[in-house]
């Protein structure tokens, strides 16, 4: 395990009795991704869902509240997390150890794969991506970052500007001082990250994409890409 992820495993056990204090009050566009996402499950009769990075279980719990038949399951790395869903009602069948980077499931095995604010902490969050779509049957959902969306909008038209000519990593690297990463209090560490970064991994497996605002000032396509800090991603129709 390379010193990146320990360092954030071991935020997260260290914050474990009080992530969903600090989080759920913080994350209201995840709130939304998922009230969006139920219409999506309710529409396409979804019957079972894998959460990736499913933390404390708040995803399957919400999930479970609203659809009582729904067969559904989280991975998560890091035990103390784990635990924290065990205590609030979660099984330990229903909540297991896991890596998104190598989901132990089967292709094709589960109706419908998400993750909600996993891949800012990913380094290669495209190898997720294909993961979730290897295993997904009928659909994946990703609710996440929009780097180009935060901040002033004279530098999000910056940020766009060298992400457009395939120089985000160069200035990245400099930003961070040669670390490519980030650590807070509120997030650990994380990764300079936007859902666009990884479309093309989507359509490799997808036929069918919608991109949705959860926080931002555009629901228009290009606008979006400067206004909304947080997007949620539907793929669906498997190739």
């Amino acid at each position: 395990m390379n010193q990146e992820i320990n360092i954030q495993r071991q935020y997260y056990a260290n914050t474990a009795n009080l992530y969903d204090k600090i989080h759920n009050n913080q994350e209201q566009e995840h709130i939304l991704g998922l009230h969006l996402l139920a219409s999506y499950i309710e529409f396409y009769q979804i019957r079972s869902v894998l959460d990736v990075g499913a933390g404390t279980g708040r995803t399957i719990l919400w999930l479970k509240r609203r659809f009582p038949n729904l067969i559904i399951k989280g991975i998560e790395p890091v035990k103390e997390l784990r635990e924290q869903g065990y205590i609030k009602g979660i099984l330990e069948s229903e909540l297991v150890d896991g890596d998104g980077c190598n989901l132990p499931f089967p292709d094709n095995s589960v109706d419908l794969v998400c993750e909600f604010a996993v891949l800012h902490h990913v380094k290669k969050p495209e190898t997720v991506v294909q993961e979730m779509s290897r295993v997904a049957s009928k659909m994946i959902c990703i609710s996440d970052c929009n780097f180009m969306g935060q901040g002033i909008p004279p530098l999000r038209l910056l940020k766009y500007f060298i992400f457009s000519l395939g120089l985000w990593k160069v200035a990245d690297w400099f930003k961070t001082k040669g670390k490519g990463y980030t650590i807070s209090e509120e997030d650990g560490l994380a990764y300079s990250y936007s859902v666009y970064q990884n479309l093309s991994t989507i359509d490799n497996y997808w036929q069918q994409l919608r991109i949705m605002n959860t926080n931002g000032d555009s629901d228009h396509h290009l606008g979006q890409i400067f206004s909304a800090a947080h997007l949620l991603v539907i793929a669906f129709d498997k190739k």
